[in-house]
């Protein structure tokens, strides 16, 4: 793929596009000019650990900002961390993180090389794993780097840079323990750097000592050191942390199109600014445009946030964005159920007449717990055929009744359509 023969300046703010951090500026635009005079790309790499199975919108903030480098015509590497996800990446960690086998590395490693690619330029995407080199093997038959390589390596750092990584310190301060291969976590990304020669490192925020270690080892090994490149954390659906499945407040890039519209369309219209700047092709000058037209009420925040909605949903389920935003209005502005709404069974233990509510909905998957069923009760979000359900409600079974089948609404999106069965003795 050829370098982009686009202005150098237009090249560069849309490299450093919503970037928090280059370090150092000065380098990156010295190797850019480098590779436009040598007709040489940069090596660009990004590590991602496959701790779960499922990527959310979160992850793609990074896989966009490779995307712009894939269209500038450089070398984009996408590093499955599939030797230091077994470590667990300690990152912003109050704990040692569970450790993954083997096959969930590699099971989770299948999928998102799979969706990755709803990002990224599938033939232009190089898609590497850091146990060739740690465990030996990989398209260059490389050897193990072995126990007396990893004894070589962890030489170059002292204990004490390892220790000014700030959860470390926190955990350090508070007595906590830290386990010991836990410090390896740093020094086995750094070294992913050395092994691809990288030119440029892309990482979220919260990686920044990890991706500055690299730059050390990469000076230590004699090599010219990386830049680095942080984005910003994408805010969850909260508004608050970070966007996470473990949070409950992410954005799935597998989600059905009608449920990532309707959960983009609950961010506040805070939010909404960081999510058109970090996941869309808009640029910086065109949103504050939007910002001054708003301000200025010319513009309502719901539009904005319904454009937004409607591309991203565009971007990964092509062709549905509108059918998205129709059955987003259809379900919330007109306050009508799906179109399309499943159908389920419940039966009846033997010999009951009804089920509580709060135990129906439990039962049926739409909560993770009888408490949260009735707490959602308890706050008005939960609906039997259009009326609010009152706490300790029940459904009672009637013989040849058509009460036994109604639609039943749980928070603001999930919908079914229930039907009481039992056993006549």
């Amino acid at each position: 793929m050829p370098l982009a023969k686009r202005p150098f300046e237009e090249d560069y703010a849309a490299l450093t596009k919503g970037c928090a951090q280059v370090i150092e500026e000065g380098d990156l635009r010295r190797k850019l000019e480098r590779a436009r005079r040598q007709s040489q790309p940069l090596v660009v790499k990004v590590g991602f650990d496959p701790s779960a199975p499922d990527i959310h919108l979160g992850h793609t903030v990074l896989l966009l900002k490779m995307r712009h480098f894939q269209n500038a015509g450089h070398r984009v590497i996408f590093l499955v961390g599939d030797f230091t996800g077994m470590i667990g990446d300690p990152s912003g960690k109050k704990a040692t993180r569970p450790q993954l086998s083997r096959e969930e590395i590699e099971r989770n490693a299948r999928t998102y090389a799979e969706q990755c690619n709803k990002v990224l330029i599938p033939k232009h995407t190089e898609i590497r794993y850091n146990s060739e080199w740690f465990l030996g093997g990989g398209p260059e038959g490389r050897p193990p780097l072995g126990a007396d390589g990893f004894v070589r390596l962890a030489s170059k750092i002292t204990l004490a840079r390892i220790l000014e990584r700030d959860d470390f310190q926190k955990r350090w301060n508070a007595h906590q323990p830290i386990a010991l291969h836990e410090l390896m976590y740093p020094l086995s990304q750094a070294y992913d750097s050395v092994a691809l020669r990288a030119d440029v490192e892309l990482g979220g925020t919260d990686q920044l000592f990890n991706l500055l270690l690299g730059r050390d080892l990469m000076r230590e090994e004699g090599m010219e050191p990386q830049v680095v490149m942080t984005v910003p954390l994408l805010v969850g659906t909260d508004g608050v942390e970070k966007m996470s499945k473990s949070l409950g407040n992410a954005i799935g890039l597998n989600d059905p199109p009608e449920e990532m519209y309707g959960k983009l369309m609950s961010i506040s219209d805070e939010t909404m600014w960081s999510y058109l700047l970090l996941l869309t092709d808009e640029t910086e000058a065109e949103i504050e445009e939007k910002k001054k037209r708003v301000a200025a009420g010319a513009l309502h925040p719901m539009d904005v946030k319904k454009g937004l909605a409607r591309q991203i949903v565009e971007k990964y389920h092509p062709g549905r964005g509108d059918h998205a935003e129709a059955e987003f209005v259809r379900r919330f502005s007109k306050r009508e159920i799906p179109s399309q709404i499943e159908t389920v069974v419940f039966e009846l233990d033997r010999g009951e007449s009804g089920v509580a509510v709060h135990i129906l909905i439990a039962k049926l998957g739409l909560t993770s717990s009888v408490s949260e069923a009735r707490r959602l009760i308890a706050a008005g979000a939960v609906e039997l055929g259009g009326l609010k359900v009152s706490p300790n409600q029940r459904c009672e079974w009637r013989e040849n009744s058509a009460e036994n089948t109604f639609n039943l609404k749980v928070g603001k999106r999930r919908f079914l359509r229930v039907r009481l069965d039992r056993e006549v003795t």
